[in-house]
């Protein structure tokens, strides 16, 4: 089970796994939580820094949000208010990239009352977070498709920051829609073009040159029309700390995007030196798996597709994906316990694929989720 029971009209959950999605859902459908035993038996007990920077981002953007915690931390009630939006700026916690904030944001821009125009400033790439790259490449195409008309809708990468001392900047602007847009994607298209981005700061030029190298190495042996450019920041640009990192980004013909990212080690670690020929071919080793695991949208980002897709209009909303990421799952539990909503999978083929098989390259088993939005209607921008 998600939740273990209620509690005075609260819902319950246990421990802090998923928090994340669990804050993100109360604050849309409106229903308190009250999450408890968060590390009750790590040392530090309770939250940790990097959620305690998204309550207070949430709390930002809400009007009338209620937050209590215990004293050791390892207890939340969150009751959501109202979503405001407008412009703010927030540093994040250096804990986590920026991209663990940027994707709540996405979720949260179009229900707001006033338009979000956000500066989010802290780490742009990490390992543990969806880094800018990956968003821009990968997400805002998602955000497009559901919005009917996306005038307003921006993100700019203005500062670059590695890890562990960040110094990163970017501006999101989100338009707010009253319903999203209804889609049915069954068919994600052929590879037709790699584009990538090798980001370079307080390091040498070569070690990017040598990191594009590597992975147009392998990606050409996939596809002709590969073009992977470098970053290179310099001065107040480049951030706080030294690293390197790479984005790679597969186009398809019909429009859907596969994105794969590696970002160079930390030396503080105590972990070895990132070699750049190492770093470039894993990232297009990756690339290559989001392009065999297929779909209309890549591993990472499954559960927002999911979401606007419960949220949408009440038509019938189908869409293509590869298999289900462990995260991808889990969303969807929340997604019924909050909105009581379940969507239906069934492995999908597709007749013209198999009377191509011989010239379509091996893809994974891929599954047609499908089901019913249940209306979810912006109140506040009825307040404009």
């Amino acid at each position: 089970m998600v939740s273990i029971g209620k509690e005075n009209d609260l819902l319950v959950f246990k421990g802090s796994n998923f928090l994340k999605q669990r804050l993100l859902l109360a604050t849309l459908s409106g229903k308190p939580v009250k999450i408890i035993n968060i590390r009750s038996f790590e040392h530090p007990p309770g939250l940790r820094e990097y959620e305690v920077s998204l309550i207070r981002l949430l709390d930002k953007i809400t009007n009338g949000t209620r937050i209590e915690l215990n004293e050791t931390g390892t207890g939340v009630v969150y009751e959501p208010g109202l979503l405001f939006g407008g412009t703010l700026m927030h540093d994040c916690s250096l804990q986590r990239g920026i991209g663990y904030y940027l994707d709540v944001l996405l979720a949260l821009g179009p229900f707001c009352k006033s338009p979000l125009n956000v500066t989010l400033r802290g780490v742009t790439n990490s390992k543990e977070s969806p880094s800018v790259d990956h968003i821009q490449s990968s997400a805002m195409p998602i955000l497009k498709r559901f919005l009917i008309v996306d005038d307003g809708l921006s993100f700019k990468v203005l500062k670059r920051g590695m890890m562990p001392n960040g110094g990163g900047e970017v501006l999101f602007k989100c338009p707010v829609r009253k319903n999203l847009h209804t889609l049915q994607l069954q068919k994600s298209g052929m590879v037709k073009r790699i584009r990538g981005v090798v980001y370079a700061c307080r390091v040498s030029p070569a070690l990017a040159n040598r990191t594009v190298e590597a992975a147009k190495g392998v990606m050409l042996k996939f596809l002709p029309d590969v073009y992977i450019h470098t970053d290179q920041s310099k001065g107040k640009s480049a951030g706080n700390s030294p690293g390197f990192g790479i984005n790679l980004v597969a186009e398809t013909t019909d429009g859907c995007f596969y994105a794969a990212e590696t970002v160079s080690n930390l030396i503080k670690d105590g972990s070895e030196p990132s070699v750049p020929e190492e770093l470039g071919r894993e990232t297009a080793q990756k690339l290559l798996e989001e392009i065999f695991r297929g779909g209309c949208v890549d591993s990472t980002f499954q559960w927002l597709v999911t979401l606007y897709m419960a949220l949408g209009q009440k038509n019938v909303a189908k869409f293509l994906t590869g298999p289900l990421s462990d995260y991808t799952i889990h969303f969807l539990q929340h997604l019924r316990e909050f909105f009581s909503i379940t969507f239906k999978l069934e492995n999908f083929t597709d007749e013209e694929e198999e009377d191509n098989a011989e010239a379509q390259p091996e893809t994974a088993p891929k599954i047609l989720m499908t089901c019913v939005g249940i209306g979810y209607s912006n109140i506040n921008k009825r307040m404009l």
